[in-house]
């Protein structure tokens, strides 16, 4: 059993980095985990969204083969923090199988990457930037693994 957070591009803002990073240490104890972050595409135009999902997505397809998929995707069935403890708890701690939760860059995910995703989740019908919706979904499995545990919340 493992979690993957996996998305492309670094997270450049350097707050929201360092949250990244905080939230990954306190998961690390609950649960085997992991951050892959794939190659952007810096420096193209958003005009060019295609070359660009394209760029992002061939990134991505070699780490979608093994676990159960969960994206990131505004359209996605939300998901309250106990509803993501059971999911995770099903997949992970019962079957063993691994999850890979999938953000998007800027410009979201591709409809093929979209596609392979057993499960697609919304963290709110607001928009969130890429950078700040990552840093958001590692505090949700953070609580979501607390809950699993019994442990209370940390404040």
């Amino acid at each position: 059993m493992e979690l993957v957070f996996l998305w492309p591009g670094k997270t450049r803002n350097q707050h929201l980095r360092a949250l990244q990073e905080e939230y990954l240490a306190k998961l690390k104890p609950l649960i085997p985990t992991k951050i892959i972050e794939t190659p952007g595409a810096r420096g193209l135009d958003e005009k060019l969204k295609k070359v660009i999902i394209e760029k992002e997505t061939q990134g991505l397809e070699k780490y979608l083969k093994d676990g159960y998929i969960i994206c990131l995707y505004d359209k996605g069935k939300e998901i309250d923090s106990e509803g993501l403890a059971r999911m995770i708890e099903d997949k992970a701690l019962f079957s063993g199988q691994k999850i890979i939760f999938v953000v998007g860059g800027f410009l979201g995910l591709s409809p093929g990457v979209l596609e392979k995703a057993h499960l697609k989740i919304s963290l709110s019908r607001m928009t969130f930037s890429h950078e700040l919706a990552r840093v958001v979904l590692l505090e949700q499995v953070y609580r979501a693994m607390n809950i699993i545990k019994g442990y209370a919340y940390p404040k």
